[in-house]
């Protein structure tokens, strides 16, 4: 029996290719809460997510989690759909394109490099497109070099963690595994911090900010785990706040210019503080103007779009705050995808790709020996 799956046919002399996979967590199919329960259950499922006994957790996601949370998050999800459907979904295709575009119009200065032998497709960790099934198709592009950018800044076991896990499982049913480069965070990146810096200066001017004052508040918020995850070894909560004293940096702010938060924690375990939600309120009190970037998603979500430029909007104004203004994720900027360019580039730099001349000698060998 074979445990392997079926091979392409490997033709001596063919030139080979560099396949780069960006993945993102997943999103529903629709905001109907049949599918967003399907979403939920797959995502939820996941024993890096949540790292309580199965036996246990069963009976409390089927009994209690599924039944309650789809009609809520349904109904979440439908302030934010659009017409071609899921804001993720949508972005990580552009994103996809886009990158595509960044390599086919630089000088990428890598020998024997040319931008038809680099294949890039996007994937999901839960949901479609799924990640086996995009490897798979990858594997058939004849790459001998297999770049993996999960779309998370900062490392953490229940982002990056599953995703690796994922395509770990995937590469164990080939036979041939190509040469694998994994980026496994790049929260201190240069060029992923100066776009957020893009980011934000461009959306002040956007909202007719002249000049930042120290009685506003920059608040960074970054999505929640359990603080037990920290305890573990996680070192997400480190690289959070890195990436905002970064940013701060590039932005001229002082310490007391902005605020680090953590939020969409789930259930009554304690998770990293101080959330978001609390924040705010506090926030609302000091007659303050709250300006708000998630650095920790690489394009906006249901996280972004609606637990925070809606819900959290209204919590800030309904408890006396001045004035709310999101700042929207990098999505497919211009500046956001340079900076991921150049991350998967420099990924890049070390990849020998044999010159016309080896693909030939290659061919002729063969030729010889047959």
């Amino acid at each position: 029996m074979n445990i392997f799956k079926k091979e392409p046919k490997y033709i001596h002399g063919q030139t080979p290719n560099i396949g780069v996979l960006l993945i993102n967590l997943g999103t529903p199919t629709t905001y109907k809460t049949s599918d967003i329960r399907k979403y939920l259950k797959e995502f939820l499922s996941d024993h890096r997510v949540v790292e309580i006994p199965k036996f246990i957790w069963w009976f409390i996601l089927r009994g209690i989690i599924l039944p309650f949370r789809s009609r809520k998050s349904a109904q979440k999800y439908k302030t934010i759909w659009t017409d071609n459907g899921s804001p993720l979904l949508i972005n990580i295709k552009n994103q996809s394109s886009a990158l595509e575009k960044l390599f086919y119009n630089y000088e990428n200065n890598i020998k024997n490099l040319n931008p038809s032998n680099i294949k890039i497709k996007y994937a999901m960790r839960y949901n479609t497109p799924n990640i086996k099934k995009v490897l798979y198709e990858l594997k058939q592009e004849n790459i001998s070099h297999l770049i993996i950018l999960p779309l998370y800044p900062q490392y953490c076991s229940s982002t990056t963690g599953s995703t690796l896990d994922c395509v770990f499982d995937e590469l164990k049913a080939w036979r041939v595994i190509p040469s694998i480069r994994t980026i496994n965070h790049y929260h201190d990146n240069p060029e992923y911090i100066q776009a957020l810096a893009i980011q934000v200066r461009q959306s002040w001017h956007i909202y007719g900010i002249p000049n930042f004052k120290h009685n506003d508040k920059l608040l960074i918020s970054f999505h929640g785990v359990p603080q037990r995850s920290l305890e573990l070894g996680d070192y997400y909560h480190c690289q959070c706040y890195k990436t905002a004293r970064l940013l701060a940096n590039e932005l001229n702010l002082t310490e007391q210019d902005y605020i680090v938060s953590f939020q969409s924690r789930l259930g009554k375990a304690k998770w990293l503080e101080p959330y978001t939600d609390v924040t705010l309120q506090k926030l609302a009190k000091n007659n303050v103007r709250v300006d708000v970037i998630c650095p920790g998603f690489s394009s906006d979500c249901l996280e972004t779009l609606e637990e925070i430029a809606i819900e959290g909007k209204e919590t800030f104004l309904s408890s006396g705050g001045r004035e709310f203004n999101y700042i929207p994720c990098l999505n497919d900027s211009k500046h956001g995808m340079q900076a991921i360019y150049k991350i998967v580039l420099d990924n890049m730099y070390d990849i020998h790709m044999p010159s016309l001349q080896e693909l030939q000698d290659s061919k002729e060998a063969y030729s010889k020996v047959k």
